[in-house]
């Protein structure tokens, strides 16, 4: 059964990545969407609706590409509408916003897929099931860029108000989070303002530790992209982002049309984003007292 899914927001990921997988997915009609600039509008989607309200009225599910605090207040409308949910990270801007969006979803009954968009590349999952063999002690990852500084995401207000904590933390935590085991604390944390370099050392059930460093204003090309884990057995290493972003999108609706279909809520749910959100809330009360 094909599944009618809209769009809402018509940015450089929206056009880049949601459009061209949906358009694309064989057991997807993508029906339209909705944005608050009617020319990007208009560009992107085959159908413009006037209002969220609208779109929703239309489809089954939607997916969303829109800063954060806009989308956990349509998010949670389009629960209500009893529409299921792919949605991006962070789910809010806060741990509030994120709890009231989750306890809206799991209210409806409806299913949800965040973008963890690497989670869905093979290479990505070759990792993690060497990963687990290894039973880590110690796991790091860095993810630098200069995104914030130039390229088709300097000009998105969310990424230069939040920086790399919000943009790309969720992507780093999930996957450390995965590799090492559930992050149970911040051991320490650091954000230098100047370059958006956040550092945290992270407590993991069992006893793993692992570190994170985050940037969006670091002046490299290609973006640094690592994550690595190691025990006495060996160790392992992911610096591959060889899967295109819209390869790893077709997959994720594979996963989220099978949810739907089987009435399972998928692991990289709304949920999962909550537990982030905490995550994120605890880094930045950890570099509270240095943060500028």
């Amino acid at each position: 059964m094909t599944m009618r899914i809209g769009l809402v927001g018509a940015g450089p990921w929206a056009r880049e990545t949601h459009a061209p997988a949906l358009a694309a997915h064989q057991d997807i009609d993508f029906v339209g969407g909705w944005a608050r600039d009617p020319a990007a509008a208009a560009e992107v989607f085959p159908r413009a609706f006037a209002s969220p309200a609208e779109l929703f009225d239309a489809v089954d599910a939607v997916s969303f590409a829109v800063p954060p605090n806009v989308q956990a207040p349509l998010a949670a409308e389009a629960a209500r509408a009893g529409k299921h949910l792919v949605l991006d990270k962070p789910i809010a801007f806060d741990v509030e916003g994120a709890v009231a969006l989750t306890e809206t979803v799991e209210a409806a009954g409806v299913r949800s897929i965040i973008a963890f968009t690497r989670r869905f590349a093979p290479e990505t999952r070759e990792f993690l099931a060497r990963a687990a063999e290894l039973e880590p002690i110690a796991a790091e990852a860095q993810w630098l860029s200069g995104a914030a500084l130039a390229g088709r995401f300097a000009a998105s207000a969310w990424r230069q108000e939040q920086g790399a904590l919000f943009d790309v933390g969720p992507h780093v935590l999930d996957l450390l989070d995965a590799v090492a085991g559930p992050i149970t604390g911040v051991d320490a944390a650091r954000y230098d303002p100047a370059s958006d370099t956040w550092t945290a050392q992270l407590a993991h059930a069992g006893g793993t530790a692992s570190t994170a460093s985050l940037s969006l204003r670091t002046p490299v090309e290609p973006t640094i992209v690592r994550v690595a884990a190691h025990s006495a057995r060996g160790a392992v290493v992911l610096d591959n982002r060889g899967t295109s972003a819209i390869e790893c999108f077709r997959v994720l609706l594979d996963e989220f049309l099978a949810s739907i279909a089987a009435g399972v809520d998928h692991p990289l749910g709304v949920c999962r984003g909550l537990d982030l959100q905490r995550v994120i809330a605890l880094i930045q009360a950890a570099t509270a007292p240095t943060a500028q």
